[in-house]
C-alpha cells in the first residue's frame, strides 16, 4: 500500500535480510532524492556486533534498543524537517512499528530476492560483521510487509538503478530528484 505523501517530509526505510543490498540501494535512492542516507548497522551497540560476529543471531531484546535508537534518528531528521533514507533490516512488523514511532510518515522499501542470490552475495562479501551462516535466522524471522503497511517491494536481482527507478514509481516519487547546483 502506498500513501500519497510525495510533497511531505517522509522517511524511507530500505529493509531486507543481510545481503539483499539495503545499503547499496538505499544510498542510490538517497543520492537520487538528495536526502541523507542513514546506515542502520552503524547504530548497533558493540554487544550486538560481537554477538553476530560470533555467529549468534540477535533476539528481540537485542534488537529493541537498536531499533529505538533508529527511531530517534528518524525523529531527529523529522524535527529538522529533513526527509531521509535509512538502511535497516526491519524484519518483523513489530520492528517496523518501533521505527514508525519516529515520524508521522515512515515508509518501507523491501529489497527482496532468492535465497541463492542472498547466499552468493553473503559468501563474497568482505569486511562485514554479519556471517553468512546467520541468513537462516533472518529468513525465519522475516515478516513480509502487510497490505496495510506503507511500502513496496523491489527485486534485488535488478540492477541498482532499476531498483531505484521502480521504487520511485511504486512509492509515488517519480520526478523527485536532488536539485543540482
Amino acid at each position: 500500500m502506498v500513501a500519497a505523501v510525495s510533497g511531505a517530509v517522509q522517511h524511507i526505510v530500505v529493509m531486507g535480510v543481510s545481503g539483499a543490498g539495503k545499503s547499496t540501494t538505499g544510498e542510490a535512492l538517497a543520492r537520487h532524492l538528495g536526502w541523507p542516507f542513514v546506515e542502520g548497522d552503524s547504530f548497533h551497540p558493540e554487544a550486538n556486533v560481537a554477538k553476530m560476529r560470533a555467529g549468534i543471531p540477535l533476539d528481540d531484546a537485542d534488537r529493541e534498543p537498536w531499533l529505538r535508537a533508529l527511531a530517534t534518528e528518524i525523529a531527529r531528521n523529522e524535527a529538522q524537517r529533513q526527509s531521509s533514507v535509512m538502511g535497516c533490516s526491519s524484519l518483523k512488523r513489530a520492528y517496523r512499528d518501533i521505527l514508525r514511532t519516529g515520524a508521522p510518515v515512515v515508509r518501507f522499501l523491501h529489497v527482496h530476492g532468492s535465497r541463492e542470490l542472498l547466499e552468493s552475495r553473503l559468501s563474497h562479501r568482505e569486511g562485514h560483521f554479519f556471517p553468512a551462516k546467520l541468513l537462516d535466522s533472518q529468513l525465519a524471522t522475516l515478516e513480509l510487509l502487510g497490505p496495510d503497511e506503507d511500502g513496496t517491494v523491489v527485486d534485488m536481482a535488478l540492477p541498482v538503478e532499476e531498483q531505484v527507478r521502480k521504487a520511485l514509481r511504486l512509492l509515488g516519487l517519480e520526478g523527485k530528484e536532488a536539485r543540482r547546483a
